[in-house]
Formats: C-alpha cells, sequence, structure tokens
C-alpha cells in the first residue's frame, strides 16, 4: 500500500474543492487550477472536523494503479496548496558582467554570449529582478513554477571551475580544482 497514497488531502477553509468525474478544481485568493485524475484512482469529497478532505483511493489492484495514485494525490494537494499559497523559486547569477532584467513581460539577460539572451514569460507566472543578479519567479502551478526556473537556469549552468552562471539560490556547485603547472 501505497504511504502518501493513503492520506488524505486536507482542504483549508479558503479554498473551495469541486469533483466532477475524475476532474478536481480548486479556487482560491491566487486563482483557480484543475487536475484530470488518472481513471484507475477513485476521487471523493468528505466532511470531516477540521473541514473538506478530498480521499484518493486505487480502483484496482494493478501495479499501474499502484504507481500512479500517490502521483494523482501529491497532484491534488499541490494545487490546493497552490491556489491558497504559491509557489516561489529563487535563481542567482553569478559572473562578471551577468545580469537580468524585465522588459515588460521578457527577461532580458547578458550572460557572456555574443548577445542578449530573451525569455518571454508564460501566463500565469510573475518574476522580480533585484540588483540585476537574483531572480525570484513565483505562481500557482508548481510544475510551471519548477519548469520556467530549470529553462532559465538552463541557459547557462554554473559551471565547476569558477562557479559562474544561473543557479537555484540554494544549489550547491561542486567545485573542481583548475589546472596544475
Amino acid at each position: 500500500m501505497s504511504r502518501i497514497g493513503k492520506y488524505p488531502v486536507k482542504v483549508p477553509k479558503d479554498v473551495e474543492i469541486s469533483v466532477v468525474g475524475q476532474k478536481v478544481s480548486a479556487k482560491g485568493k491566487l486563482g483557480t487550477l484543475s487536475v484530470d485524475v488518472h481513471d484507475d484512482v477513485a476521487v471523493t469529497v468528505e466532511e470531516a472536523d477540521s473541514g473538506k478532505i478530498v480521499q484518493l483511493k486505487p480502483r484496482n489492484d494493478s501495479p499501474m494503479t499502484k504507481r500512479i495514485w500517490p502521483t494523482m494525490r501529491m497532484l491534488v494537494s499541490n494545487i490546493v496548496s497552490g491556489v491558497k499559497d504559491g509557489y516561489k523559486k529563487n535563481l542567482s547569477i553569478t559572473g562578471v558582467g551577468y545580469r537580468a532584467n524585465l522588459q515588460g513581460k521578457t527577461l532580458v539577460m547578458t550572460l557572456g554570449f555574443s548577445h542578449e539572451v530573451r525569455y518571454p514569460l508564460p501566463e500565469g507566472i510573475q518574476l522580480k529582478v533585484q540588483d540585476q543578479t537574483e531572480i525570484e519567479i513565483t505562481g500557482i502551478d508548481k510544475q510551471l513554477v519548477g519548469q520556467v526556473a530549470a529553462n532559465i537556469r538552463g541557459f547557462k549552468p554554473p559551471e565547476p571551475y569558477k562557479g559562474k552562471g544561473i543557479r537555484y539560490s540554494n544549489e550547491r556547485i561542486l567545485r573542481k580544482e583548475g589546472k596544475k603547472k
């Protein structure tokens, strides 16, 4: 039995949850998100003493169902916490002359290439640039926030010798020793 899938998803008071067929929708102060739950997983909304809970249970005992059940539970949990609090990723730019700024809905970065790198922001993502070297990405969709952060980091990942590039703020770079004479 799954250790993650068996726990119910607690719905806070300020979040409305609705289940129509296999589609679970959550509406909160930050917006609305929905997720389509796999057909092998049954979804029910129940009343408890502390409020509403969403319970997910497998419909059969197949190996595929055992694998997809905890994933669906976490997706429902992510949309509930996303519409309530949102998600945030911080990136740090390291290197001489490396910087970023925001021009409208486009992130413009100077990363040591012969040209500026431009990244248009997708819908639902807010971005703040502090001191041209710190980028804060916020949004309600956990997957989208993480994907945008990974896309931006992918333009110039940190290199192991001097550590120059774009990295997550909590990322630790394993440094290599340079050439010896």
